[in-house]
């Protein structure tokens, strides 16, 4: 027990980092997760099976890969059964708590307009969610870290490796 009866697992609890993700990418790692338990592992004990069954394991590179195969796939399903466990499905209402103008943080879409006259939008999630291939960009990001906390009319310097880019931001909505 802890100070103010608090007992030491709850707070533990109340310290842990809840992850937000959105519905989609929430049952994206549902589906991975599932994949993972029912056909992968299957397929990693087969060709276990499989090595074993071909002779001298002591020697074998093939039941080395499938135990290396095996470890890996084992420490994502721990990995994704933590961040599902922790997981806080975003809404279309979690920024209706917020006074004053609407700002860029996880669960907004970010429309900016690059200094060459482009534009593009950003939709900010956390790292276990990003795919900037798709616009989903993390706050942990050089341009989603930059564009955090601005608001509309805002411009924005960012640092890249391709050398500073500067955003307008255009406009900022619930992502949902």
């Amino acid at each position: 027990m802890s100070i103010g009866g608090q007992s030491d697992a709850s707070q533990a609890r109340s310290e842990q980092k809840i992850y937000r993700l959105t519905p989609d990418g929430y049952a994206k790692k549902q589906e991975r997760l599932e994949y993972l338990r029912t056909i992968k592992r299957k397929e990693i004990a087969d060709y276990i099976h499989d090595a074993k069954e071909a002779g001298d394991i002591s020697e074998s590179s093939a039941y080395e890969d499938a135990k290396n195969e095996q470890a890996k796939v084992e420490g994502e399903i721990i990995q994704l059964e933590r961040l599902l466990a922790v997981a806080e499905i975003m809404t279309s209402d979690m920024h209706d708590e917020i006074v004053g103008p609407l700002v860029v943080r996880i669960g907004t879409q970010v429309d900016v307009e690059i200094e060459s006259g482009s534009s593009r939008t950003f939709k900010i999630v956390e790292t276990y969610e990003a795919d900037p291939k798709s616009g989903l960009i993390s706050d942990q990001s050089p341009v989603g870290k930059a564009l955090m906390g601005h608001q509309e009319g805002d411009l924005v310097n960012v640092a890249t490796p391709g050398g500073v880019t500067n955003y307008v931001i255009r406009s900022i909505r619930p992502m949902l």
